[in-house]
C-alpha cells in the first residue's frame, strides 16, 4: 500500500500486482498459484476478471453457451491444466521429501489423492464452470480441486503410510483434519467469495466446519481405528481403536475448525500491525475470518475523514479478505452516527456498487442474529422445532428503528426488488433531505413493478415528480421514459385509429428499449428492479402487438376530411414553418409586424388565420375577417364596420354604432382603433387579420373605396407597436396596383405558403382525428403524394373521396374488404368523373387565375397537359407559338403562383390532377 500524502485517506489497492498471464513454462508461477490456492485465493477471481475474459452470469449460462466461452478463453484452460499440474505435483514431492527422511510412503495413496483432486477438482471445475458461470466457477473448483488433491493426496498416502496400529487413527485423524480442513476451509469459508460471493459464510463456516469435523472425525476415527486393529490382530485393537477413534475425532475436528480460521494468519498479523510504522498502514491477510481489530479501528478512522474513499478501501478489503464482521462494524458504527440531513446521502453512497450487498443488508439488519441463525441450522442433529423456537428469538429481517437504518433498508429492499417494502422505508424518513424523492421513486417503482400486463401498465395513476436536483438522476430519466409508455400505453388503449394506435405502440416500445440500452448507467440499487420492469412491459407490449389496430369496423366511417372549409384542429398539419416564423414576430419581437401571407389556390391560408390564435397564446388577440362576407356592394363603411364587429367579439370592447360610421367612417374606425389599444395590457397585442385582401383592390378599381386606404391603415398600424395587420391572398402587394398599396412598400413582411412536405401529407392522411379507424399502405400515401404535389385542398380530396368509397363498397355494396387503403383504391377514386366534378372551383379557380396579370398562360398549360414529363422552352413557343418575351411573361407567372416549375430545362405542371383536369377540357 502507498504511503498517503498529509492527511488524505489512502486508496486501498489489494488487488494482486502481477501485469500478465500465468505462464505453463515458469516455475515461479506454479508457486504462485499454490501461494492463491491457500493464502489468496481471492486472486484467482480476480486473476480470471483480469486475464480471462471475466464471467458469464448464472440467468444467462447454458451447456453450448458455456463451451463455446470457455473454448474462447485460453487462459481459463490454462488455469485448469495448471490446476490439474498441482494436484498431481504437489502429494508426490511431498512424498518424496518424507520418504527422504526415512519414512515409508504409501504410493498408492498419493495416487488415490490424486485422482480425487483431479476428479472432484479440476474435472468439476469444467463442469460446475459451464452449468454455472464460466469463469468464477473454474477458479473456484482450481482451488477445492488443487487444496482437495494435496489433502488426500498426504493424508491417505504420506500420512497413512508414516502412521500405523491404533496410534494411526490419530495421526491419521490430526493430518486429515488439517488437510481436509485447509481444503474445505479455502473452498467454503474463503473460496466462497469466489464461488458464492458471501464473505460472511468464512465466520459461518467455523461454526459450521468445527461441529462437522468432530461429528465426521469420531465416526471415521472410529472406523479407522477398529479396522487397524483387526487387521493387526491386536487383542485389544478394538478397545484402541475405539480410543483413537475418538482421540482422532476430537482431534481432527479441533484442527478441522483451526484450518477453517486461518489462525496462523491471524496470529501472524498482530505482531506486523502493532509493529506498524504508520497510523494508516495496517496488513489485511486474507483468508483468516476471525476479526482483526486493527482493520475495525482502522477503517472507522477513514470512514470519519471521507466517507466515499473510506467505501472504497471497505469494498477492497471485502474483495481480497474475508473481514466481514470488522468492516461492518466500522460502517454501522460510524453511519449511526452520522448527522441526520447526511444519513441518506451517506446511505446512497454505501449502496452505489458495493463489493458484497450484504454490507448494505447489515448495516440495517443484526449480523450476530445471521450469524446464530445459520449455526442453528448448521447442527443437523437437532430436531426442527428446536431451530423454529431458537430462531423465533432472532431478529433476523432489517430494522427501521433509526434514520440510517432506514435509509440502508430503503436500498437493500430496492435491489432485493421490493420497491413497495422498499417505500414504507423511506417514508419513514421522507422528512430528511432526498426522503421525499427516495419515497415517491420507491412507490413509483412499485406500481411499476406490479403491472405484468398491457391493461394494468395503461390503468397505473401516475404520481407526481419531485423537484430537482436529483438524487438519483439517472432513475429519474428512466423513470420518464417508463411514464411516457404508461400515456401511450393509455393511448392505445383509448383509441380507435389503427394508426394512431400503433405508432403510440412503437413509441412506447422505444422508450424500453433506451430504458434498457442505457440500463449500465443506472445506479446498482435499482438497476435489476428496472431492467425486470422494463423487460416485463416489453413482453407484455409484444404479446399485443399483433393485435393492435384489428378494430372491427361496424358501421360506415365519419369522414374526418375536409374539403371546401378552412380546417382547424388536429388536421391542420404540416404549417410548423409558418406558424413558428409568425410566433417568432409576434411573440417573440419587440413590436408586431405587419405581414402578407400569399400562395396558390386552395394552399390553407385561411386555415392559417384561423388558427393563430391556438398557436400565439392569450397575449396576442387575432380578429379574423373575411372581406367576401363584408356586404354584397361593399363601401369602405361595410369593411371598417366588419372588421370593427371581429375585434370587438375578441377585446369585449363594444363597436360604435354603424350610424357613426356612416357618417364618419375613417375617424369612427381610428377613434375606435385607439380605444382597443388602450385596453390591451402591456403584455397584449392585436392582430387584424383580412382574408381574401384582393377584394380590396377591386373595390378601388370599382370606385367604392379611396384609392388611399392603405395609406389610412398603415397610419393605423404606425399609431402603436401592439397593432398590426395579417392580409392573405393569391399575391403580394408588390403583385398588385403598386399606386394602391405603394403606401405598404417596405412595411410589410411577405411569407409564402407553399405545399405541404410529403411528410405532412402522410400525417394528414393517416391521423385525421384519434379515432380514425381506416389505415393506409405505405404504397397509397406515396400515389396521393404524385397527384396532389402536397396541395392541401386536394389532399384533403383525396382522403374524402376513399373514406366514401370505402364506405360504399362496406355498407352499400356489402362487400368484404381491409380497411386500408390501396394503390388500386386511390386510382380508382381519381379516375372517377365525379372526382373532378367534386374538385370543379380548385380546378376552374387555377384556370381562372392564369386568364389575368398576363396573356398567353392558359395557352402554355393547354401546351403542357399533354406531356406529364414536360415541354422544353423550345419545343413550348413552338407549340403555342407565343413570341419569347410573352412565354417567358406568362411562364414567370405561372411558376410564381406555383402553377408550373422547371427541371433540367423541361417546364411542367406541378400538380398531377390539375394536368389530367386540363387534358380533360382539351
Amino acid at each position: 500500500m502507498s504511503q498517503p500524502r498529509s492527511n488524505a485517506v489512502p486508496r486501498l489497492d489489494l488487488a494482486p500486482k502481477l501485469k500478465r498471464p500465468l505462464s505453463l513454462w515458469n516455475p515461479l508461477d506454479y508457486l504462485r498459484l499454490l501461494y492463491w490456492v491457500f493464502f489468496f485465493p481471492q486472486a484467482l477471481r480476480w486473476y480470471i476478471d483480469t486475464f480471462g475474459g471475466g464471467s458469464i452470469p448464472e440467468n444467462e449460462m447454458n451447456w453450448l453457451k458455456g463451451l463455446e466461452q470457455l473454448r474462447q478463453k485460453p487462459v481459463q484452460w490454462q488455469l485448469l491444466l495448471q490446476g490439474l499440474c498441482l494436484t498431481v505435483l504437489v502429494p508426490v514431492i511431498v512424498g518424496v521429501a518424507v520418504q527422504t527422511l526415512g519414512f515409508s510412503v504409501a504410493w498408492s495413496g498419493v495416487a488415490v489423492g490424486v485422482v480425487f483432486g483431479v476428479v472432484f477438482g479440476v474435472v468439476f471445475g469444467v463442469v460446475f464452470g459451464v452449468a454455472g458461470g464460466v469463469g468464477r466457477g473454474v477458479a473456484g473448483d482450481v482451488v477445492f480441486g488443487v487444496a482437495l488433491g494435496v489433502a488426500v493426496g498426504v493424508w491417505y498416502g504420506v500420512a497413512g503410510g508414516v502412521a500405523g496400529g491404533v496410534a494411526g487413527g490419530v495421526a491419521v485423524g490430526v493430518v486429515f483434519g488439517v488437510a481436509l480442513g485447509v481444503a474445505v476451509g479455502v473452498w467454503y469459508g474463503v473460496a466462497g467469495g469466489v464461488v458464492f460471493g458471501v464473505a460472511y459464510d468464512g465466520a459461518i463456516g467455523v461454526t459450521v466446519g468445527v461441529t462437522v469435523g468432530v461429528v465426521f472425525g469420531v465416526v471415521f476415527g472410529v472406523a479407522v481405528g477398529v479396522g487397524r486393529g483387526v487387521v493387526f490382530g491386536v487383542a485389544g485393537g478394538v478397545v484402541f481403536g475405539v480410543a483413537g477413534g475418538v482421540v482422532f475425532g476430537v482431534a481432527g475436528g479441533v484442527v478441522f475448525g483451526v484450518a477453517l480460521v486461518r489462525l496462523e494468519s491471524w496470529l501472524l498479523s498482530l505482531p506486523v500491525n502493532i509493529l506498524r510504522r504508520s497510523s494508516q498502514n495496517i496488513w489485511i491477510p486474507s483468508v483468516t475470518p476471525l476479526p482483526l481489530p486493527q482493520v475495525s479501528t482502522q477503517l472507522k478512522v477513514w470512514l470519519k475523514q471521507d466517507w466515499e474513499m473510506g467505501l472504497q478501501n471497505a469494498n477492497q478489503i471485502l474483495a481480497y479478505s474475508v473481514q466481514f464482521i470488522p468492516v461492518i462494524q466500522a460502517v454501522n458504527q460510524v453511519l449511526s452516527k452520522t448527522p441526520p440531513e447526511q444519513v441518506i446521502f451517506r446511505a446512497a453512497q454505501l449502496a452505489n456498487s458495493p463489493y458484497d450487498w450484504d454490507l448494505v443488508r447489515f448495516a440495517t439488519a443484526s449480523l450476530t442474529d445471521q450469524l446464530q441463525s445459520r449455526a442453528i441450522d448448521g447442527f443437523f442433529l437437532f430436531p426442527p422445532a428446536i431451530k423454529r423456537r431458537l430462531k423465533a428469538r432472532l431478529s433476523l429481517e432489517p430494522r427501521l428503528d433509526t434514520p440510517a437504518r432506514a435509509a440502508a433498508a430503503g436500498f437493500w429492499y430496492l435491489h432485493e426488488k421490493m420497491p413497495e417494502v422498499s417505500a414504507r422505508a423511506f417514508a419513514t424518513i421522507y422528512t430528511l433531505p432526498y426522503g421525499g424523492e427516495l419515497l415517491v421513486l420507491a412507490y413509483t417503482l412499485s406500481l411499476f413493478d406490479q403491472a405484468k400486463d398491457s391493461t394494468a401498465i395503461a390503468q397505473i395513476q401516475l404520481p407526481g415528480i419531485p423537484a430537482e436536483p436529483f438524487l438519483r438522476p439517472h432513475t429519474w430519466a428512466a423513470i420518464a421514459r417508463l411514464r411516457r409508455v404508461v400515456v401511450d400505453m393509455q393511448m392505445v388503449q383509448r383509441s380507435l385509429s389503427r394508426s394512431t394506435r400503433a405508432f403510440a405502440l412503437n413509441r412506447a416500445l422505444g422508450e424500453i428499449k433506451t430504458v434498457l440500452d442505457h440500463a449500465p448507467t443506472l445506479p446498482e440499487a435499482e438497476r435489476g428492479l428496472i431492467i425486470n420492469i422494463a423487460q416485463t412491459w416489453r413482453e407484455a407490449l409484444l404479446s399485443i402487438a399483433s393485435e393492435v389496430g384489428n378494430v372491427v369496423i361496424t358501421k360506415p366511417v365519419t369522414n374526418p376530411y375536409v374539403i371546401g372549409d378552412p380546417v382547424e384542429g388536429q388536421l391542420f398539419v404540416g404549417r410548423e414553418d409558418v406558424m413558428r416564423r409568425l410566433e417568432e414576430l409576434w411573440v417573440l419581437g419587440h413590436q408586431l409586424q405587419t405581414v402578407v401571407l400569399y400562395g396558390h389556390r386552395r394552399m390553407g391560408k385561411t386555415s392559417i388565420l384561423r388558427n393563430l390564435s391556438d398557436t400565439l397564446g392569450a397575449g396576442i388577440k387575432v380578429a379574423y375577417v373575411n372581406l367576401l362576407l363584408s356586404a354584397t356592394a361593399p363601401s369602405i363603411s361595410d369593411v371598417w364596420i366588419a372588421i370593427c364587429d371581429e375585434v370587438a367579439g375578441v377585446t369585449n370592447v363594444p363597436s360604435p354604432p354603424d350610424s357613426d360610421f356612416l357618417s364618419l367612417p375613417d375617424r369612427t374606425f381610428e377613434r375606435f382603433l385607439k380605444q382597443v389599444e388602450a385596453s390591451l395590457g402591456p403584455n397584449e397585442g392585436l392582430i387584424i387579420a383580412i382574408d381574401e385582401f384582393e377584394k380590396i383592390e377591386d373595390l378601388i378599381e370599382a370606385g367604392r373605396i379611396a384609392p388611399d386606404v392603405m395609406a389610412f391603415l398603415r397610419g393605423l398600424v404606425q399609431m402603436s407597436s401592439k397593432l398590426a395587420f395579417a392580409f392573405a391572398g393569391l399575391h403580394t402587394l408588390e403583385e398588385m396596383n403598386e399606386n394602391y398599396f405603394h403606401p405598404f412598400f417596405g412595411s410589410y413582411i411577405p411569407i409564402r405558403v407553399d405545399f405541404l412536405s410529403s411528410g405532412a401529407v402522410q400525417q394528414l392522411l393517416l391521423n385525421p382525428t384519434e379515432d380514425f379507424l381506416l389505415d393506409y399502405a405505405p404504397e397509397a400515401c406515396d400515389e396521393i403524394w404524385s397527384l396532389t404535389a402536397g396541395q392541401p385542398y386536394l389532399t384533403q380530396l383525396v382522403g374524402f373521396k376513399l373514406v366514401r368509397y370505402y364506405n360504399d363498397q362496406v355498407f352499400e355494396q356489402l362487400q368484404k374488404r381491409d380497411p386500408v387503403f390501396t394503390v388500386e383504391d386511390v386510382r380508382t377514386v381519381v379516375g372517377d368523373a365525379g372526382f373532378f366534378s367534386q374538385g370543379h372551383y380548385y380546378f376552374t379557380g387555377v384556370w381562372g387565375q392564369a386568364d389575368r396579370d398576363a396573356p398567353g398562360q392558359q395557352a402554355v398549360l393547354k401546351a403542357l397537359a399533354p406531356h406529364q414529363s414536360g415541354l422544353s422552352l423550345e419545343a413550348l413557343q413552338q407549340t403555342t407559338e407565343l413570341d419569347t418575351a410573352s412565354l417567358q411573361q406568362a411562364l414567370d407567372i405561372l411558376k410564381r403562383h406555383d402553377v408550373v416549375a422547371t427541371s433540367d430545362d423541361r417546364w411542367f405542371i406541378c400538380v398531377e390532377l390539375f394536368r389530367r383536369w386540363v387534358l380533360k377540357q382539351q
